[in-house]
């Protein structure tokens, strides 16, 4: 395999990443990516949601709505929109992992939505995010969310 096939292979992240001396917090989250490692388990062409027309109908309506309804920094519907359009593929409970509550609760009043509602538990890149591999593993999923846990790199997926 040639440099530009590796660079494509998700596999082979953690060579790219060895090309330099790596910290303490990226040889752990190294180690514990090896551990829950879904790159070998997942293949790239099933890491989309295959939405249906219907679904795909009703995010660009939500979408729409909440770019004519918006009044407030940019930024906040910005990230409000980023979480619409990945939720499908790693579901709620990642959504859960990257944002507090109180954000998730933010931009579900800006797109009028409920992410439990309208998002899988888990979607088909949910098993990526290290969070959710670590709360799985070793703890309870809310406790980890309400911070009663600290899990470090929870935000990460490989």
């Amino acid at each position: 395999m040639n440099n530009d096939e590796k660079s494509k292979d998700p596999s082979s992240s953690t060579e790219a990443i060895t090309s330099r001396k790596l910290s303490i917090t990226e040889n752990i989250a190294t180690k514990l990516g090896d551990l829950i490692d879904p790159r070998r388990t997942v293949p790239l062409d099933k890491r989309l949601a295959k939405l249906t027309p219907e679904q795909k109908e009703q995010l660009q309506t939500i979408e729409d709505k909440a770019i004519t309804n918006f009044v407030g920094m940019i930024d906040e519907l910005e990230s409000a929109l980023g979480m619409l359009r990945i939720g499908y593929h790693v579901g709620w409970k990642v959504i859960y992992m990257v944002h507090s509550k109180k954000t998730v609760r933010k931009y579900e009043e800006i797109l009028d939505i409920k992410v439990r509602e309208i998002f899988p538990e888990r979607g088909p890149s949910a098993d990526r995010s290290v969070g959710l591999a670590l709360a799985d593993k070793f703890s309870n999923f809310w406790k980890v969310v309400s911070g009663e846990i600290k899990i470090d790199h929870r935000r990460e997926i490989i």
